[in-house]
C-alpha cells in the first residue's frame, strides 16, 4: 500500500472542506478561528520544549489534545453536520484547568503590580502563548457572532490565558528568576 499524498489540490482555488464535506472559503471566519487555534497549539508545543516540571509537561500536552478537540468542533458546521462526541469539551475539562491555575496561584508570591512579559525563556514563551491565546479568544468571540460556538470552548479559552499567565509566574518562581514589575513612573 502506498503513502497518502499530503496535497489534494482541492484547495488550490481558495476553498476547503469542513467536517462533513461542506465547502467554504479559506477566509471564512470559521477557518480563521481554527487557524488561530492551530497557531496557539504550535506555541504550546514550543513552550513544552522549555518545561522541566513533569506535571507542567503533562498538563500542557493535555491542553494540546484539547486544542484538537476545539479545532474539530470549530471545523464542524453543526447546522449541516452532527458533531462527533470527540469534538466536545466538558465541565470536567474546565475544572481541571481551574484546578491547575489554583494550584499554581498557591505556589507563587501574591501579585502586587502588573508584570512585564519576560524572565527566563520558558516564562517568556508562556507570555507569548498567553497573548496568542487571548487573540484566539477574541477570534472565537467574533465567530460566535455569526456561528454557534459552544460555551465550554469560550470558557476554556478564557481560562487558558490565565493558565499561561500563572505558568509564567510559576516558572520564574521555580527558577529564582525575578519578575519585572511595571514601573508606572518610568520616564
Amino acid at each position: 500500500m502506498g503513502k497518502c499524498s499530503i496535497y489534494t489540490r482541492t484547495g488550490d482555488k481558495g476553498m476547503t472542506s469542513l467536517v462533513g464535506g461542506k465547502r467554504v472559503s479559506k477566509t471564512h471566519v470559521r477557518l480563521e478561528t481554527y487557524g488561530d487555534v492551530d497557531e496557539l497549539n504550535a506555541h504550546i508545543g514550543l513552550l513544552r520544549t522549555f518545561l522541566t516540571d513533569e506535571e507542567d509537561k503533562a498538563t500542557t500536552l493535555w491542553i494540546q489534545h484539547k486544542m484538537f478537540v476545539i479545532g474539530s468542533h470549530l471545523a464542524t458546521d453543526t447546522s449541516d453536520t452532527q458533531l462527533s462526541s470527540a469534538s466536545n469539551l466538558s465541565d470536567n475539562d474546565l475544572q481541571k484547568l481551574e484546578t491547575a491555575i489554583d494550584e499554581m496561584d498557591g505556589i507563587v508570591p501574591k501579585l502586587h503590580a502588573f508584570i512585564l512579559p519576560g524572565g527566563c525563556k520558558g516564562s517568556a514563551q508562556c507570555q507569548i502563548t498567553k497573548t496568542v491565546c487571548r487573540r484566539t479568544e477574541r477570534q472565537l468571540l467574533r465567530m460566535a457572532e455569526t456561528c454557534q460556538v459552544d460555551e465550554h470552548i469560550l470558557a476554556f479559552m478564557n481560562r487558558l490565558s490565565d493558565y499561561f499567565f500563572m505558568l509564567a509566574r510559576k516558572i520564574n518562581f521555580q527558577t529564582n528568576t525575578a519578575e519585572i514589575f511595571w514601573d508606572k513612573d518610568c520616564k
